[in-house]
């Protein structure tokens, strides 16, 4: 096995052999932009890692891993549009640096980029590595969609937030595992316990980036601290605090959540401190971390890559960005 360093290093020069040039120039250069932005890489680094674990070549996933991390960024540009963001990674959003229309037909072309690159497989990897690549964009749209109705409801529950950053995030980290899986030949029960494993693994994830949006240093986040808030996101953190505020705390929250007030965040934080909010993400962080760490045990792999992933899982939520 590798280490962490060495598959980031691995994808981040399969990446860089990557450029789309084309015309029109300004449907192409935001894709250059957008991919050369950095990020913690952790779907293509999990493809990569999964190719190896189960007796794989991690040589051999990098163009899966490069087609998921394609298809991740074309989300990305979508969402930052809908979300009237104006930063990714601590840079302009694409939206902002060209316009929404660029953004959108850019956004487009990824998405069939990204099948394209499939297609350098032979027909026993590329037909169920499409196939799972389908189901899982549906997700992530349904996911999006769900994220969109929400904000013009007055509460939605927790099991409805989780089943939103389900499809939105965790399944593209599941699938970016399974693809490893396949292109390793691995059993189709291995393969099903890993894409769970992800899964688990990407809700604590998404639960951390919204802990983070708040909480997290915008230098080392690389976006606008307290964005949710301003979008008024319905958050786990926003909706776990409706939950544990008194009465009068609880309606204060709704007040200022959906407001324009100019101390808007730092009202919400402090209605947030007041029950604590801080350690109610970081349990529920730790159950699902803790429910993808448990599939682990399913998996029919040496202990020294289980304790890979183990530690893996564990760095995730660690993280400051």
């Amino acid at each position: 096995m590798r280490t962490i360093p060495e598959y980031h290093k691995m994808f981040s020069d399969h990446l860089a052999a990557y450029t789309v040039s084309a015309v029109p120039e300004n449907l192409y250069a935001p894709v250059n932009y957008i991919l050369s932005l950095g990020g913690k890489r952790i779907r293509p680094v999990l493809t990569l890692a999964t190719a190896d674990i189960f007796s794989g070549s991690a040589n051999k996933a990098l163009d899966a891993a490069l087609a998921g991390e394609v298809f991740h960024n074309f989300s990305l540009v979508h969402d930052d549009i809908m979300d009237s963001a104006e930063l990714r990674r601590g840079n302009d959003t694409v939206h902002k640096k060209w316009d929404n229309s660029t953004a959108i037909l850019s956004g487009d072309v990824m998405l069939i980029l990204a099948y394209q690159i499939f297609e350098n497989y032979e027909p026993e990897i590329f037909v169920p590595m499409a196939s799972l690549f389908s189901k899982t964009a549906i997700k992530v749209c349904e996911g999006q969609q769900l994220d969109i109705d929400f904000e013009k409801k007055d509460i939605i529950s927790i099991d409805q937030y989780i089943l939103m950053i389900t499809c939105k995030t965790a399944e593209l980290i599941g699938a970016a595992m399974k693809m490893g899986a396949i292109i390793a030949n691995a059993t189709l029960e291995d393969q099903k316990s890993i894409y769970d494993f992800g899964k688990n693994l990407g809700i604590a994830f998404q639960l951390q980036d919204d802990y983070l949006d708040c909480y997290g240093n915008q230098d080392d986040f690389g976006k606008k601290i307290g964005g949710d808030i301003i979008e008024k996101k319905k958050t786990f953190l926003y909706l776990k605090a409706l939950q544990l505020l008194d009465q009068e705390n609880k309606q204060d929250l709704i007040t200022v959540y959906n407001s324009n007030d100019k101390e808007k965040i730092s009202k919400t934080l402090d209605l947030y401190n007041k029950c604590n909010i801080e350690n109610e993400v970081a349990a529920e962080i730790k159950k699902y971390t803790d429910n993808a760490l448990g599939i682990l045990e399913s998996l029919k792999i040496a202990k020294e890559k289980k304790q890979f992933l183990h530690n893996f899982g564990n760095s995730l939520m660690q993280r400051k960005i």
